[in-house]
């Protein structure tokens, strides 16, 4: 049955990546999971999923279960099962090219050279879909960017990345209400 909306946060499974960089389309799933009490917890489409409504429209929270760069993978499985629309999948992701702190909401677009959202153009063959980033900024210079994605947030770059969090969860809100031409104009600013 076709949800409203699929959002799938993008991250690494297991209890050794949570709380990592990479893992902040994750953290902003099981944040609206928490605030709207839908427990993700089935096991399905190589995903951990809940259902449940947010702002009135029935939406399935999911955690791909496959590691970052085959996120495609649990994607196709969802959109193939469900038989909701490629628009109305929303993949929240870390982006290097945002500072700590920022979000972008946005419709299709590339893959910014993340491999989780590569994954997904990849299986699903299109890139119709809606992109909600969420910064982590660059790395210093002398931390390869795998080995930073991979780390925890400092002490004090945790206050940034919940409010971002914050913003994050209402441009959700926002893109199921307003639609998302006024949410990006909204949370973009």
């Amino acid at each position: 049955m076709a949800a409203d909306f699929i959002l799938l946060g993008l991250g690494n499974p297991g209890p050794p990546y949570r709380g990592t960089r990479h893992n902040a389309g994750a953290a902003l799933v099981e944040d609206l999971s928490r605030r709207y009490r839908i427990p993700i917890t089935r096991t399905k489409y190589r995903s951990l999923v809940g259902e449940g409504s947010i702002e009135g429209r029935s939406c399935l929270l999911a955690l791909p279960q496959t590691y970052m760069n085959l996120s495609g993978q649990a994607a196709r499985r969802m959109i193939t099962y469900t038989g909701t629309p490629v628009s109305r999948l929303v993949v929240v992701y870390d982006d290097l090219d945002l500072p700590l702190g920022r979000i972008r909401l946005r419709r299709d677009g590339g893959s910014g050279g993340h491999r989780g959202v590569g994954s997904i153009m990849e299986n699903l063959g299109e890139r119709a879909f809606i992109r909600l980033r969420i910064g982590i900024d660059r790395p210093p210079p002398d931390v390869p960017s795998e080995d930073y994605v991979l780390g925890r947030f400092k002490k004090s770059e945790v206050r940034l990345f919940r409010e971002a969090l914050d913003r994050a969860v209402q441009a959700v809100e926002r893109l199921l209400t307003v639609g998302l031409d006024k949410a990006m104009s909204l949370s973009n600013a």
